[in-house]
């Protein structure tokens, strides 16, 4: 029979390939990211009845960013649109990444990161910032976190 010692280690090993498993299965290669685009959200504050939504993946093994930016209610078109960044919410910082084509809702788009801009998305140091002419510094902000 199976000594005690031998028993032990048999389910020290099967408790590995358990917890093996666990961590494969839970290490997917995309993330969710998002935020709400809000006038509060700007450095500083605008009051404005805009608002809107960022939905965004981030492919880890390609480094490939999509995304929708959905809004209403701004005070006038959009007249330009980007990802800010690295800066924390609160904070302002230059453009890292614009949208190209309309600014039109919804604003779909994708694009290949470096790897310290990738870093400093998935740390949760990038914003979507929508200017129109009345708020050229920005009318709403939202800054993109992982879900």
């Amino acid at each position: 029979m199976f000594s005690k010692s031998h028993l032990f280690r048999i389910s020290l090993f099967v408790a590995a390939l358990s917890l093996a498993g666990c961590g494969s299965m839970s290490m997917s290669k995309s993330v969710a990211l998002g935020g709400k685009l809000a006038g509060a959200n700007e450095a500083p504050a605008v009051m404005t009845a805009g608002a809107g939504t960022v939905e965004a993946t981030f492919d880890k093994e390609s480094n490939k960013l999509r995304w929708k930016v959905a809004y209403s209610g701004l005070s006038g078109p959009a007249v330009a649109g980007h990802f800010h960044g690295p800066a924390a919410a609160g904070q302002n910082a230059g453009v890292a990444l614009g949208f190209q084509g309309s600014v039109d809702s919804p604003i779909e788009g994708e694009a290949i990161l470096t790897a310290a801009q990738a870093a400093d998305v998935l740390a949760g140091k990038w914003y979507v910032n929508l200017h129109t002419k009345g708020h050229p510094g920005g009318e709403i902000r939202a800054q993109v976190l992982p879900q």
